[in-house]
């Protein structure tokens, strides 16, 4: 008897086994098949692109600073008013126009006594300041300007002469065109990457702008923040971009 259920249920066990079988076949299928998807779908490459250009400055900042100290705000302010005067008829003789010349507010500090470390509640002079500033896009007249008007110290006027800032005007326009220049140095890095190994360079799937460097001419200086040099007239720009192109 126990012979005959036997018989009766190796029939169903095989058959049970058999569609068990098959579903792990096609299981397997399904999962290789959307293995390939996910690969097919995360196939990219992260590229670096950069573009690098040579400019000159196009646009000078320039400070003369002067200051007395005398016993009195009036004493301070006549002398330093005629140190003033003296300057801006240099500039003038130089051909500097009036409208490029600016004066700025007066910076008045009183000095106090001091005794033993300590103040007496008394002053004992006032210093008043004052700064010129130049702004022109007469960029290399300025600059050698800026290095002769030292010869009033000859005529006794304690001037301060500071180091020009030299600027670019056309940043925004350039900082597009470099973008654009940088992402196409990292197409072709892509392209030539996925020609080594039989593929080929997809659509762009991200894209990132990294910080500009601006540079004096040469220079090998680069900072995480950007860099935006401003004691040299020519300097180097660097754009900087990260491209993820999908690969097919």
């Amino acid at each position: 008897m126990a012979t005959t259920e036997s018989r009766y249920r190796f029939p169903e066990l095989l058959a049970g086994l058999s569609l068990l079988s098959l579903s792990l076949i096609v299981s397997s299928f399904l999962w290789a098949g959307a293995i390939r998807n996910i690969k097919r779908v995360d196939d990219a490459l992260l590229i670096t692109g950069s573009a690098k250009r040579p400019i000159k400055s196009d646009y000078i900042v320039w400070r003369v600073s002067l200051s007395s100290q005398q016993p009195t705000t009036q004493a301070a302010y006549q002398q330093l008013k005629g140190w003033t005067d003296r300057v801006e008829r240099y500039l003038k003789e130089a051909k500097v126009p009036e409208s490029e010349v600016s004066l700025n507010s007066l910076e008045t500090v009183s000095i106090p006594e001091v005794n033993n470390g300590r103040e007496t509640g008394k002053t004992l002079a006032y210093k008043l300041s004052q700064r010129l500033e130049i702004r022109s896009n007469q960029v290399d007249r300025y600059s050698k300007l800026s290095q002769q008007i030292s010869e009033l110290i000859n005529e006794g006027i304690p001037l301060t002469s500071e180091p020009p800032e030299y600027l670019y005007n056309g940043l925004s326009t350039l900082r597009i065109e470099m973008v654009a220049e940088a992402t196409k140095d990292a197409k072709a890095r892509a392209e030539s990457i996925a020609k080594s190994t039989g593929n080929r360079v997809g659509g762009v799937r991200s894209a990132d702008t990294g910080v500009f460097q601006i540079t004096p001419r040469y220079s090998t200086a680069v900072s995480n923040e950007g860099r935006y040099d401003t004691s040299s007239i020519d300097k180097d720009i660097t754009a900087v971009v990260s491209v993820k192109f999908g690969i097919d």
